[in-house]
This record gives C-alpha cells, structure tokens and sequence, in this order.
C-alpha cells in the first residue's frame, strides 16, 4: 500500500510546475467565471429587477409576510454565504481525508451549473423554487472554487504562484466577457435569435432565462479539461472509515498546526476582513446602480448597467496582470496593502455616486482592484 501511495505521490510532484497542468488548473476559471459575471453581477440582476417592475409590485409575499425585492435577495445571498462558511471546512476536511478532492470539485461544479439551469424557472409564481436554484448556484460557485484553488500549491511551485493565479483569472474575465456578449446580443435584439413574446412573457425576459441554461452549459462543458488533468490529491495510508467524524478529526490537525504559523494567522485574519469589503461591493453593485443611479429610462438603465460590468470585467484583466508584476517588486504583502487602501478610498468615492459618469468611474476603478485583490490574495494564501 505504502508503495503506491509513494508512486501516486511521485507521479503528481513529477508533473508540478508542468505547463499543461497549469493551464489545466487556470481554465477553470475560464469555466465557472460565467457564473459570477452572468449570473452574479450581469443578467441576473437586471432579470430579477425587471420581473418585479414588469408586474407593477415592489414587494413579495414570503413565509406569510411581505418583504421588498431588494432586502429578499440580500438576505438569501447572506444566508448561502453563512452557509458556505460553515461547509467549505468540513468537505476541505473530508476531501483531505479521503484524498480526492476532484470528486468534490466536480459534485460541486454540477451543483451549481445545474442550478443555473434551474434559475430558467424562476418566477414571481415559482418564488420558493427561483430561490433555491439561486441559492445552491452561489454554493456551488464558491465552494468548488475554494477546492479548485487548494490545488494551486500542489500543481505550482512558489515562484509560478502569482502567475498562474493572475492568468487563471483573466482567462476567466475573457471567458465570461464572451459568453455575455452572446446573451446580451439574446437580450436586446431577441427576435434574431427567434425569440419572441409568448404567454405573456416578454421576449427580453425569455432571453435572460435562456442565458442561465448557456450559463450551466457552459460550466459544465469546459471544466472537462480540467477534471481530465488534475489529480485526484494525496490519499493517506490505511482505511477510509467514518468519514465525517475523521473529516473534523483533518480539520482539527490542520487548526493544530495553524497555531504555529503566525504571519498564516495574522494574514486570514486580515483577508476575512478585507473580502467581506471586496465581496460585499462586488455582490451588490449592480444592484444598487439598478436602483440608485439615475439612468433615466429603464433602455438607458439596461445598457448603462451593462457597459459598465463589460467595462470592470476588461479592466479587471489588465489590473490581476498588473498586480502579479507590482508582487515582483513589492512583495506580495506590500502590494495587498496598498490595494486595500485604495479600496478604502473607492469606497467613500462610491457613497458619493449619483449620476450615470460617477458609476462608469467607479466600476472602472473596481475592475483594477477586484483583478488584482482576488489573483493576488490566492497566490499569497498558497505561498504560505
């Protein structure tokens, strides 16, 4: 047994830094990444936006009482989140157990595509339904991100981190900018993909729904590459039994074993902070600026929303690219600072906003950082 376990080990060192491998590991961004621009920031959005305005209601009637659209859809949000913190430990723990964390990559990767698909059915009628579709895409994303970023330190030696986290990214911020010009082409000119008002559903609506199905076809089609290439993960010697229980029992090793890395400490305390901004802005931008920022009229408030996520999407590219080489210099800690500190800055900018100019500003200055803040905090997290 020993000596396969050494042969599987050997196997998978032999391929570390291996440029195949790398490439691999990136394009799963290039594969999930349409879910955080579609459906996160995107088309979502506007659709959920749009389904309460074209029915004339601001409000839904929810577990017998009644609950604005805008607080419904930050509450569930915060729910998955909640609910991605607690679950993300134990399946780390139990994946690190059995050794395979590919299997949990994947299970999760199918989750959320599906439920993507699912969010087709979502309606005022179908709330409870629309909701949990919503719910389990946000688990799905998050949680087999987190697993496909734990591969980075086995498939990447320090010096290839920043790197390859950089271009993982921007393959994901190219991806993402096609599939979405492909749906907003679908959304403002639907009669040119045979889409039309039918049952009283307008034809634009229809075009968003069908977007959430390209979306799960999307992420389930090109994470293929990737679960062909990566391996499987280190499986440890002996029997796989109780496997929950010895899931916490890897949990507790690892925290054992954190109490002896001080600057590891000191570093995610730090990102919990400073990715609750990141993501807190990230997650509700576009929907504020669909109902703060005076667009006009409701054509104006689709194309301004739109043109300013295509425009964060292509910055953000420029600004991970950028971050990774400024870590060359700088060290990867100095540059994180002075990013965070410029959020900061962004931030106040950001309480200020009124007109159509200060949004562009501003998710122009969101693409450098979220580009930069997001590559560079995972290359950081595997280096230590």
């Amino acid at each position: 047994m020993t000596f396969f376990i050494l042969k599987n080990m050997a196997r998978v060192l032999a391929m570390k830094g291996n440029k195949k491998l790398l490439n691999a590991w990136a394009f799963y961004d290039w594969a999930n990444s349409v879910y955080s621009l579609v459906i996160s920031s995107a088309i979502f959005p506007i659709f959920y936006g749009a389904l309460f305005r074209v029915a004339e209601i601001e409000k839904v009637t929810l577990f017998g009482g009644e609950i604005a659209r805008a607080p419904l859809i930050s509450y569930v949000t915060s729910l998955a989140f909640v609910f991605i913190a607690i679950i993300t430990p134990l399946v780390s723990g139990i994946a690190d157990y059995l050794g395979n964390k590919k299997i949990f990559l994947k299970f999760f990767c199918y989750l959320g595509a599906l439920s993507c698909i699912g969010l087709y059915w979502f309606s005022l009628e179908n709330i409870y339904f629309g909701l949990v579709c919503y719910f389990f895409g946000l688990v799905g994303f998050w949680v087999s991100f987190a697993i496909n970023n734990s591969y980075l330190p086995d498939i990447a030696f320090p010096e290839q981190q920043d790197r390859v986290s950089a271009k993982g990214f921007s393959l994901g911020y190219v991806g993402s900018v096609i599939l979405l010009l492909f749906n907003l082409a679908m959304v403002m000119q639907p009669a040119i993909f045979g889409i039309s008002d039918s049952g009283g559903e307008v034809a634009e609506i229809k075009a968003m729904k069908y977007s959430f199905i390209t979306v799960g076809i999307w992420w389930i089609v090109f994470s293929q590459y990737t679960f062909t290439i990566l391996p499987k993960g280190y499986k440890k010697e002996g029997e796989r039994t109780n496997i929950v229980l010895n899931g916490f029992r890897e949990l507790k090793s690892v925290w054992r074993q954190l109490g002896t890395e001080i600057r590891l400490k000191r570093y995610l305390g730090a990102f919990f902070i400073y990715s609750m901004a990141v993501q807190t802005i990230m997650l509700i931008a576009t929907y504020f600026g669909e109902e703060e920022i005076n667009w006009g009229s409701d054509s104006e408030r689709t194309t301004g929303l739109i043109i300013s996520i295509l425009l964060i999407q292509v910055v953000a590219i420029f600004g991970a690219t950028a971050t990774a080489y400024a870590s060359k210099i700088l060290g990867n800690i100095k540059t994180l600072i002075f990013i965070n500190i410029f959020w900061i800055l962004l931030c106040v900018y950001a309480y200020f906003l009124q007109t159509p100019t200060d949004f562009y500003i501003a998710a122009g200055l969101v693409g450098v950082v979220m580009g930069g803040i997001q590559a560079l905090s995972r290359s950081t997290y595997s280096k230590f």
